[in-house]
C-alpha cells in the first residue's frame, strides 16, 4: 500500500470511476433543527492511536502517541436526515450521489429486482451500485425517509458533508479531534465505554450481529441504521461513536497521522472515516474500535457513511 492510498474497500467501497469535482462551499447562515446540540470539550493532550493485537497496523493505527488538541465543540450525534433535509431545502444543494446518478447500497437491503441488476465490486460483492440511490432514497428507487428522520443521513460524500458543515457555520472534525471526543475521557480504552464489547451482555453499539454478510440477527435492535442517539453516550456525552455509520473527518488519508488538519490543496486525495458502521463484524472488520481508521475517496458515497460537525471554542 502506498502511504497516502486508502486501504482495501472491505469497509467502504470507493466510487473510483467518479470524477472528483469539488464545488464552492455554501455560505454560513443556515439553521438546521438541533437534536441534542453540541458538547463543549476542553481539549488538551491525550494518547492517540493503538497497537492492538486485533488491529490493522497497515492502517496507521499506531504508534500510540501523545497529541494535543485545542478546545472545541462537537455535535453530540451524527447529522440526522431531518437536519440534512433542512440544508437541502434551504440551499437547493444536490449531492454527489444525486448528481452522478448512483450510490452503493448493501445488497441485503434491496428488493430482488434491484439486487439482480446492480453492478457489484468484485472484492466486496455485498455492495451494489444502485442507480437512483441517494440520501433521501437510501435503498434506491421506491425507498424514502419515512420513520428515519432521527437516523443519520447517509449516501453523502465528503464534499456533501463539508457543504452542510459550512452552511451550518461548522466544519468537519480533524481526525485527532474526532478520536479525542470519541474516547470520552477514557485513556487507551478499546471502545468509548471500556475494553469489553458487550459488558455484562449489554449491547452498547449498532454493529452486525450474526454471520457476515448472510445473517444479521439484529440482536442489538437494529438491522440497518439506528437513531443517532440510540445507545448511551460516552463520558463526554457523544452518542454512537462506535458503529451505526462511518463518519467523515477533515483529514486526508495517510498512514502517518498527526494532529494537523486537511491539506486543502490536495482535495482529490482520500479522506479519513472513523467509527465503523452497522455493517462491521469482527470476522472481517473490527474497525468499530475507537482507534481504528480507514478512508474513502471524497466523492464516494455509501449507505453506511455519514458525519458529525465541530466548531472552534468560543
Amino acid at each position: 500500500m502506498e502511504p497516502n492510498q486508502p486501504p482495501s474497500a472491505c469497509c467502504a467501497p470507493s466510487a473510483a470511476v467518479r470524477p472528483a469535482v469539488p464545488r464552492p462551499l455554501p455560505a454560513p447562515g443556515g439553521t438546521a433543527p438541533e437534536h441534542t446540540g453540541m458538547v463543549a470539550l476542553p481539549g488538551g493532550e491525550f494518547l492517540m492511536g493503538a497497537e492492538d493485537a486485533d488491529g490493522f497496523p497497515a492502517d496507521g493505527e499506531g504508534p500510540i502517541r501523545a497529541v494535543r488538541v485545542p478546545p472545541f465543540r462537537i455535535d453530540a450525534c451524527a447529522v440526522r436526515n431531518d437536519e440534512y433535509a433542512a440544508f437541502v431545502a434551504g440551499t437547493g444543494y444536490v449531492t454527489d450521489a444525486e448528481r452522478l446518478g448512483w450510490s452503493y447500497v448493501f445488497a441485503g437491503f434491496l428488493p430482488a429486482a434491484l439486487r439482480r441488476g446492480a453492478p457489484r465490486p468484485p472484492e466486496t460483492p455485498w455492495w451494489c451500485a444502485v442507480a437512483g440511490a441517494a440520501w433521501n432514497r437510501p435503498a434506491g428507487p421506491g425507498s424514502g425517509l419515512d420513520g428515519l428522520g432521527d437516523h443519520p443521513v447517509v449516501h453523502v460524500s465528503w464534499y456533501d458533508a463539508a457543504a452542510y458543515a459550512s452552511w451550518a457555520g461548522k466544519r468537519l472534525p480533524t481526525e485527532a479531534e474526532w478520536e479525542y471526543a470519541a474516547r470520552g475521557g477514557l485513556e487507551q480504552a478499546r471502545y468509548p465505554w471500556g475494553d469489553e464489547l458487550d459488558p455484562d451482555g449489554e449491547y452498547r453499539c449498532n454493529i452486525w450481529r450474526g454471520t457476515f454478510p448472510t445473517r444479521n440477527t439484529a440482536a442489538d435492535g437494529h438491522r440497518g441504521t439506528a437513531p443517532v442517539d440510540a445507545f448511551a453516550p460516552n463520558g463526554y456525552g457523544l452518542h454512537n461513536t462506535s458503529g451505526n455509520v462511518w463518519e467523515w473527518c477533515a483529514d486526508r488519508w495517510t498512514t502517518t497521522v498527526t494532529a494537523t488538519g486537511p491539506d486543502e490543496a490536495a482535495h482529490r486525495a482520500a479522506r479519513v472515516i472513523r467509527g465503523g458502521s452497522h455493517l462491521c463484524h469482527a470476522s472481517y472488520c473490527n474497525r468499530y474500535r475507537v482507534a481504528a481508521r480507514t478512508a474513502n475517496t471524497p466523492d464516494s458515497s455509501t449507505g453506511h457513511t455519514g458525519f458529525r460537525c465541530v466548531r472552534d471554542a468560543g
